[in-house]
C-alpha cells in the first residue's frame, strides 16, 4: 500500500513538473565554429527536435532585408530546402510563413527589432503550416554574419525543461547548511559565554556579550516588526532611491560578516596571529589579511553586482556570511519571544505575497516587485505565451536579499536570460533564530545529544521539502515561512513537551542586556 501511494505521488510530481516551453535554441555553423542564439517558437504549429543531434541541418539564407509579406522578388530554386531569415513587419506572422512554405522553405526565422512574442495566428491558419517558424533577436543574426560569416548551416532544437531543476538541491543544501552552522556558531557562543563566566567565579548566564543583540520583550517585538513592514512599504514607493542605500548597507554588512565567519573558522583551526605595533597600537597580521579580502570580496560584488553570469556565486557567499553572522549576533531569549517573532513574521510573509496583489495596480505583490525589482527585465510569460526582449537591457538593480542559484538545465531560456532559482534571505534566517535558540537552550541543559537543535534542524529540512513540492505541483512561488514556522514551531514544542520540559524552554534565560 505504502509503496503504491509513493508511486502515485512521484507520478503526479513528474507530470505536474513538465513545462510547455516556448524558447529554443538556434544552433548555427559555418562547419568549423559553433554559436547557439535564443528563438522563440510556437510548438502548436510544429514540434522541434529535442536535441541537437537529432535535429535536421539546412542552410541558412539571409532575406532580412525583406519582410516576405509576397513571394515577389524571391526564386524559388534559391529559397527551396533552406531556412530564411526575413524581418519583422508589414504583414503578420502566418501570411510570411506561408509565403515562405510556398516557395519551398525548410523553416522560417524572423529577426525582430522589438521583443520576441510567441509567433501566433488564427485557429484557421496552424493547420496549414507545415513548417518552423521561430522568432529571433535581430542583433544576433547580425552577429552571426558577422563572426561566422554567410554560409552557414542551421539547426533549431527545443530542450526539453523540467520544474525539477538540480538547482532546487543545491538552494535545499545551501538553506539547511547555513541554518545548521548558524545555530551551532550560536550554541558555540553560548558555552563559552557561560565557561568564561564560570572561570571568573560569575554566572556566565547573567549577562549578554556586549556584541550581541538579544530579543527579550514582547514589544520590541512588536516594534521590530513594524518596522519591517514599514521598510519595505517604503522600498516599494522609493526603490529606485532606496535600492542604492540597501545596496550599500549590505556591502559593508557583509564584508563584516565574512570577516566575522573567517575570523572564527581560524581561531577553530587554531590558526595564529601574528602582531606588529605602529605608535603603541596593536595590528594582527591574520585580521588585516581576513579584512582586505573580505572587503575586495565586497567591492567585487559591488562593482559587478549586474553581471548575471557568474556575480550570484559572490552574492551567495555574501549572503550566506550575512544570514550566518546574524544568527549568531541576534538572540531570542525564549521560546515565547521565538512564537510571537515567528508568528508575526509568517503574518507579514504571507500578507504581502498573497493580499497585496489585490492592492497594487500591475497586481504583483509588494513582495515580490520589491525582491525581483519593479523595472527588473527579462522574460515574462503568461499562460502558454512568452515575452523576452529583443535587445539587451540596461540592466535593474536588485536588492541583495535572496540566494541565487542559476536553473542549470534551463539551456534555452537561459540563452533568452538568465533563469534563477531564489530564497530570500528571511527564509533563513528567521527559522534560523529559533534554531539558534534551540541550540543554545541544549547549552543550558548540558543535553549532549542536542536534541532540540538536531530536531529543529530536521523539522527545517522537512518544511523546505515541502515547500519546493508545493511550488513544483502548483507552478507558483510559495512563501516559505508559512511552510517553514509551523513546522519549527510545532517541532520544537513537542520535544519540549515530550521531554517534560516545556515551561523551562517557554521562559528560556533571562539576560541582562548591557546597553
Amino acid at each position: 500500500m505504502a509503496k503504491a501511494v509513493g508511486i502515485i505521488i512521484l507520478s503526479v510530481i513528474f507530470l505536474a513538473s513538465q513545462i510547455n516551453c516556448q524558447e529554443a535554441i538556434l544552433h548555427i555553423s559555418n562547419g568549423s565554429v559553433d554559436k547557439e542564439y535564443c528563438i522563440v517558437y510556437n510548438r502548436t504549429w510544429t514540434p522541434l527536435s529535442e536535441a541537437l543531434d537529432t535535429a535536421r541541418q539546412y542552410p541558412l539564407l539571409n532575406l532580412i532585408s525583406t519582410m516576405l509579406c509576397d513571394a515577389s522578388g524571391v526564386r524559388p530554386e534559391v529559397v527551396n530546402g533552406t531556412v530564411l531569415v526575413v524581418m519583422r513587419g508589414d504583414c503578420d506572422f502566418s501570411q510570411k510563413v506561408l509565403v515562405a512554405q510556398s516557395l519551398g522553405a525548410a523553416g522560417l526565422l524572423i529577426a525582430s527589432n522589438t521583443t520576441l512574442i510567441t509567433p501566433s495566428a488564427n485557429d484557421s491558419e496552424y493547420a496549414k503550416v507545415h513548417i518552423p517558424v521561430a522568432l529571433m533577436r535581430y542583433h544576433d543574426i547580425l552577429d552571426a554574419t558577422q563572426v561566422l560569416g554567410e554560409r552557414l548551416l542551421v539547426q533549431l532544437y527545443a530542450p526539453p525543461q523540467s520544474k525539477i531543476d538540480p538547482s532546487i538541491i543545491v538552494m535545499l543544501l545551501i538553506s539547511i547548511l547555513t541554518v545548521a552552522l548558524g545555530g551551532y556558531w550560536s550554541g558555540a557562543c553560548e558555552r563559552d559565554r557561560l565557561d568564561t563566566g564560570a572561570a571568573y567565579g560569575g554566572r556566565g548566564e547573567d549577562k549578554a556579550d556586549g556584541g550581541d543583540l538579544f530579543l527579550y520583550s514582547p514589544l520590541k517585538v512588536v516594534i521590530f516588526v513594524a518596522l519591517m513592514c514599514g521598510m519595505l512599504v517604503l522600498m516599494y514607493y522609493f526603490y529606485n532611491v532606496l535600492v542604492y542605500v540597501i545596496i550599500a548597507i549590505f556591502c559593508l554588512a557583509s564584508a563584516t560578516a565574512l570577516f566575522s565567519c573567517l575570523d572564527a573558522v581560524m581561531d577553530k583551526i587554531g590558526c595564529g596571529t601574528l602582531s606588529f605595533s605602529i605608535r603603541g597600537k596593536s595590528f594582527s597580521v591574520r585580521s588585516l589579511i581576513l579584512a582586505a579580502g573580505c572587503i575586495s570580496i565586497a567591492v567585487v560584488w559591488g562593482v559587478y553586482r549586474n553581471e548575471d553570469r557568474w556575480i550570484w556565486i559572490l552574492q551567495d557567499l555574501l549572503g550566506i556570511a550575512f544570514c550566518l553572522n546574524f544568527m549568531k549576533t541576534i538572540s531570542l531569549s525564549n521560546f515565547k519571544i521565538c512564537v510571537i517573532l515567528l508568528t508575526l513574521l509568517l503574518v507579514y510573509d504571507v500578507f504581502f505575497v498573497f493580499i497585496t496583489p489585490f492592492f497594487t495596480k500591475n497586481g504583483v505583490s509588494i513582495m515580490v516587485q520589491v525582491a525581483l525589482g519593479p523595472d527588473a527585465s527579462g522574460e515574462k510569460t503568461q499562460g502558454n505565451m512568452v515575452d523576452v526582449p529583443a535587445e539587451p537591457q540596461a540592466p535593474s538593480e536588485k536588492l541583495p536579499v535572496v540566494m541565487r542559484v542559476p536553473r542549470f538545465l534551463a539551456w534555452a531560456q537561459n540563452l533568452c536570460g538568465m533563469q534563477f532559482s531564489i530564497l530570500g534571505y528571511g527564509d533563513i534566517i528567521v527559522p534560523g533564530l529559533l534554531v539558534a535558540y534551540c541550540s543554545r537552550f541544549d547549552v543550558w541543559i548540558n543535553s549532549t545529544k542536542k536534541v532540540y537543535f538536531v530536531s529543529c534542524c530536521i523539522a527545517y529540512l522537512l518544511g523546505m521539502i515541502v515547500t519546493f513540492a508545493v511550488m513544483l505541483l502548483t507552478g507558483m512561488g510559495q512563501p516559505a515561512l508559512l511552510y517553514l514556522v509551523p513546522f519549527t514551531l510545532l517541532a520544537s514544542a513537542l520535544v519540549a513537551a515530550y521531554r517534560g520540559e516545556m515551561r523551562r524552554f517557554w521562559a528560556g534565560t533571562m539576560y541582562e542586556v548591557l546597553d
